[in-house]
């Protein structure tokens, strides 16, 4: 018995240990540093954008897919992002980022639905930002803890990966792409 609990306390310290050390929330912005191209939130979320993106559920299946409207401007140091979102279920969202550019590569973003502010930093070809969202009633809601990680490609697309968690557990993951919306600047 006592062969057994050492086994699932070692289990235990291995999966935790490759949570922090090898996984998605292993990242750094220090890993990106000079990677290009660089990522100029005043550049490449400004005007109107597309996206599309899939949302997976605790188990790894997809529960959800979207497309998104957004639209970025910007006053000097600040700017909003819009966002229309109409999921493969029929519901819809709105939503409004409220970002502000801080000291060297940092900004900040708030939005109706994040508790406090959310700490983004930019990094070379990327962005890293955390926060707590907290999920519409009709989706339980639950406050969660993301980390967002947006990767600028060559082609000016960039690529967004989130995971969710609460109490540390990873309850969804949202992949989607964000490209300037070439048809609605016609």
């Amino acid at each position: 018995m006592k062969i057994l609990t050492v086994i699932s306390l070692l289990v235990v310290c291995a999966m935790i240990a490759k949570s922090m050390f090898l996984s998605f929330r292993a990242q750094d912005p220090d890993d990106y540093a000079g990677t290009g191209p660089e990522f100029a939130l005043k550049t490449h979320l400004s005007g109107p954008i597309l996206s599309e993106g899939l949302i997976y559920g605790p188990t790894g299946k997809m529960t959800n897919s979207f497309v998104a409207k957004m639209v970025g401007e910007w006053d000097g140091n600040t700017g909003t992002l819009s966002e229309e979102f109409t999921y493969s279920n029929g519901k819809q969202q709105s939503r409004k980022w409220y970002l502000t550019l801080g000291e060297g590569n940092t900004f900040t973003a708030t939005a109706d639905d994040i508790v406090g502010e959310a700490r983004g930093t930019v990094s070379g070809s990327t962005i890293k930002m955390v926060y707590q969202i907290v999920l519409p009633e009709d989706a339980g809601g639950h406050t969660l803890s993301v980390t967002d990680w947006l990767y600028l490609t060559q082609n000016g697309v960039i690529m967004n990966k989130s995971e969710m968690r609460k109490f540390g557990i990873k309850v969804a993951e949202l992949v989607a792409t964000m490209r300037p919306d070439a048809a609605a600047q016609q």
